[in-house]
């Protein structure tokens, strides 16, 4: 049986290279195939070590402390294109269209993994419910802190320090919904502290939201896929628009 630690760096690890990939092909298919094969990962991992749809349930819904440790190891493995890349791939685009690119994309993206989450529960097969709403929670949220981190880079306000700092300081922003720059106090992730509590309430509502994705039949697969959306351009609306207001005071 793997050691807890082993288990939680595959888990956020898997879902830090989903994130990314889903979000940058522009392939349906392809979309569809990656988040499926994730889904899958995550469901049978959790049988096959034993612990079945009851042990993902009390990890994934009452201990959303797990949703939180596998959300924090797996911000600093997301992959994020810098302002230089981002220029070289949208030649000639401003910043203002590089982010409308960017949080299309995304919001695409989250859709995706809705209605990846939606489909799996129409198969002729009992799922591990517990275990796809984590799946779909993991991916979104990367797919979302990505979208927050490359929209820092694409209006040149980075977040100071080393990758692994920046992607804390970006995680915090994706739980305040504003820019790093707005954040006071630094991130404390403790448990107890105000950042963690925030950050705990915003991923069970975000579960919460996955959840919707495995509805009866493929009404959940569309309203998964329609939160998603929404929920997605909401977030990287509001991020824009901080880093917008703090380019212009620049």
């Amino acid at each position: 049986m793997a050691e807890p630690e082993t288990e939680a760096t595959d888990i956020s690890l898997r879902a830090a290279e989903v994130a990314a990939d889903v979000t940058e092909t522009d392939q349906p298919q392809e979309q569809r195939r990656l988040l499926r094969a994730f889904n899958k990962a995550v469901s049978s991992g959790a049988r096959a070590a034993g612990r079945g749809t009851r042990a993902v349930r009390r990890r994934a819904g009452s201990g959303s402390g797990w949703l939180v440790s596998q959300v924090v190891a797996m911000a600093p493995r997301l992959r994020v294109r810098d302002q230089a890349a981002l220029q070289a791939q949208f030649p000639g685009q401003s910043a203002e269209e590089i982010a409308d690119t960017l949080i299309e994309r995304a919001a695409r993206a989250a859709a995706a993994a809705g209605g990846a989450a939606g489909l799996a529960a129409v198969l002729p097969v009992l799922p591990a419910f517990p275990a796809e709403v984590a799946a779909e929670t993991l991916v979104v949220v990367g797919i979302e802190l990505k979208l927050v981190a490359e929209l820092h880079e694409a209006y040149g306000i980075a977040a100071p320090g080393n990758f692994a700092e920046r992607m804390s300081a970006y995680l915090a922003a994706w739980a305040h919904r504003r820019g790093v720059f707005m954040i006071e106090g630094g991130l404390i992730l403790a448990a107890g502290s105000p950042m963690a509590r925030l950050l705990r309430r915003r991923l069970i509502a975000r579960a919460g939201r996955s959840a919707v994705s495995l509805g009866p039949l493929l009404t959940g697969a569309a309203a998964g896929a329609m939160f998603n959306s929404r929920e997605t351009k909401k977030l990287g609306r509001d991020i824009r628009r901080d880093l917008r207001h703090r380019a212009i005071g620049s």
